[in-house]
């Protein structure tokens, strides 16, 4: 037989409204009240209609996630984070992937699903100003990721300039100085790759060391085989660093495959950072050294923006943050020193 609120206001000797207040966690009940309540709850094993909790309310209890690729480690980690933050709201997510094509990113904020998701959570890659600019759609959305738009959308992000400074810092206070960037694809200054890259110039500046660009490693895309290629072109060139530092941890796990081949020695001959702080990168032969972006905090970010950007009576038409602003958060990040640097000691 189900329970109801009823039944839970009849066993805690209080009216089913107070049951609500409590279920709903509503400000104005004692905390005796509310453990009375919450005893009940417990003895009687009553668990809320979260389904009809969000009908009443007029949304579906869907959000969804929409990011370039679920098949890179970063991005499916991200997600799970994203889904578990979410069931904290008694949201279930929705996942997608746009493969960082334009047209599939114009999709998702468009029309994708719009009549079954109370709002969006999107990692843009091609997207441009004024394709957001252009939403009508009555679903929030909120931006996660390092592609930036001054556009009135919450967007969660970390420093990405400040991440990459941080990891050419290690490597100089090592003592390197043929420091190589393992990354680049064009000169676009809002993507994230070209923000990294500045960040490798910045703090070699900084340090009075030339950034030399001949040690700059253009990548197809951001996969082990892409890494693997531009380590194996800067070699291939006589151009061999005593450092690199990589767009993320796919391309330098792909770097240290070749230096291997070629009978480099990881760190001793070259020292390795990476970026995402992906699991896999405590499990190589030489476990990777790698800037670690916050993930659980991006997630509770985008997940508690879009909630209450949802709850929010008068979010207007296309979307957008609504009367308070929007908002940029930025969640931190952690460079986590191994072997790839510091030697086998470092573990």
């Amino acid at each position: 037989m189900s329970v109801g609120l009823k039944d839970v206001a009849a066993r805690a000797g209080v009216s089913i409204k107070t049951v609500s207040n409590v279920v709903n966690n509503r400000l104005h009940v004692t905390p005796a009240t509310r453990e009375r309540v919450q005893q009940a709850i417990d003895d009687l094993g009553y668990r809320p209609n979260v389904t009809a909790r969000h009908l009443r309310k007029g949304r579906t209890g869907i959000l969804a996630l929409a990011v370039p690729e679920l098949g890179n480690p970063y991005f499916a980690e991200l997600a799970g984070a994203v889904i578990d933050a979410a069931a904290e709201h008694d949201y279930t997510v929705l996942l997608d992937h746009t493969q960082g094509c334009r047209e599939r990113e114009l999709l998702v904020t468009r029309g994708f699903r719009a009549r079954v998701i109370d709002g969006l959570i999107l990692n843009p890659l091609e997207l441009e100003p004024e394709d957001l600019a252009q939403r009508t759609e009555k679903a929030p959305l909120v931006l996660i990721g390092e592609r930036r738009y001054d556009l009135p959308y919450d967007h969660v992000a970390i420093d990405n300039i400040a991440a990459a400074r941080a990891a050419v810092r290690h490597l100089l206070d090592l003592g390197r100085r043929r420091i190589a960037f393992l990354g680049a694809r064009d000169d676009r200054p809002s993507r994230p790759a070209h923000l990294r890259l500045l960040g490798w110039r910045a703090e070699l500046a900084d340090s009075g060391v030339p950034a030399d660009d001949a040690l700059i490693g253009a990548v197809e895309g951001w996969d082990r085989a892409d890494g693997a290629a531009a380590m194996a072109a800067l070699l291939d060139a006589g151009r061999t660093p005593d450092a690199v530092f990589a767009y993320n941890d796919l391309v330098a796990i792909g770097a240290m495959r070749v230096m291997a081949e070629r009978g480099l020695r990881v760190p001793e001959d070259v020292a390795v950072v990476g970026f995402d702080g992906l699991t896999e990168g405590r499990y190589g032969a030489v476990t990777l050294t790698t800037v670690a972006p916050d993930k659980q905090a991006i997630a509770r970010l985008a997940v508690g923006s879009l909630v209450d950007r949802i709850a929010q009576a008068d979010v207007p038409a296309s979307g957008a943050a609504g009367p308070g602003g929007s908002r940029l958060l930025q969640p931190g990040f952690t460079l986590v020193e191994r072997e790839s640097t510091r030697g086998a000691a470092a573990d």
